[in-house]
């Protein structure tokens, strides 16, 4: 059985890394650079509202040590 990933946009996923203890530590353009005191870092591309691709979102989730559970 295959784990379905939510869709979410980047402000949503924003929000889940800002509740779990990510900072913002850095913006190139629409990609901001997310770390946590624990050294994991992610990148996030702000593009609106528009849904993230279920790749780039599962990339996050691994990064981040996060469940895709926080996401939903």
């Amino acid at each position: 059985m295959s784990q379905r990933f939510p869709v979410c946009n980047a402000k949503e996923v924003v929000r889940v890394l800002r509740k779990q203890g990510f900072l913002l530590v850095g913006q190139s353009g629409s990609h901001q650079k997310w770390r946590h005191a624990n050294g994991r870092q992610v990148i996030v591309a702000m593009h609106g509202s528009k849904p993230i691709p279920i790749g780039t979102l599962k990339s996050i989730i691994e990064g981040s040590g996060l469940a895709a559970d926080d996401f939903r």
